[in-house]
């Protein structure tokens, strides 16, 4: 097996063990089970390359019908190791959202291997939630948030039933579903 499938076995088996089967996100099992959900892994290496390869894939998502593709994981492995460099690039990515016009039409997601929402301290078990095997980016249409919205009934809650399910993990859960947190 070359590196890039390795990497998209260890991302679709966190969305498969973590993102769905702790029910992080109640709108992925159905698009999965259609085999509707894209990972792509870049080879980017520096920001003006990993910008056209988030453009190649919202051009494809663009370009196709959402039972094909709704929503697409852009791995970076080579690159936004440092959570803070990362997140710093999402400036970039809300700009390019702009001048490409898909603004209002797609969103894009973070997911980190050193997720940290703002106020919390880095080991908060909450961060958790958003904690991925490899940096991610989260290409998601709009009409697909719009239709799962509408139809749940408590978005506000998803947040602290996700940040409470995570925390009651045992030790060993944590290890078994994190491994690439705990040299595993």
């Amino acid at each position: 097996m070359d590196d890039n499938a390795e990497i998209q076995q260890e991302v679709r088996r966190w969305l498969e063990e973590v993102v769905i089967g702790l029910n992080l996100c109640p709108f992925a099992h159905q698009p999965n089970k259609l085999g509707r959900i894209r990972i792509a892994v870049s080879e980017a290496a520096d920001e003006e390359s990993l910008l056209e390869a988030l453009q190649d894939e919202m051009s494809l998502l663009d370009a196709s019908e959402e039972s094909e593709i709704e929503t697409t994981l852009l791995v970076t492995p080579h690159m936004l190791d440092d959570f803070e460099q990362y997140n710093a690039f999402f400036d970039l990515v809300d700009v390019w959202l702009r001048e490409f016009g898909w603004e209002g039409d797609y969103q894009v997601a973070s997911f980190h291997p050193d997720y940290q929402f703002a106020d919390t301290d880095p080991d908060d078990p909450g961060n958790l939630t958003n904690r991925s095997p490899w940096p991610v980016f989260h290409l998601i249409r709009e009409a697909s948030i719009d239709r799962a919205l509408s139809s749940h009934p408590d978005v506000e809650g998803i947040p602290e039933r996700n940040i409470a399910r995570v925390e009651a993990l045992s030790p060993e859960e944590r290890r078994r579903l994190f491994p690439y947190l705990f040299g595993g």
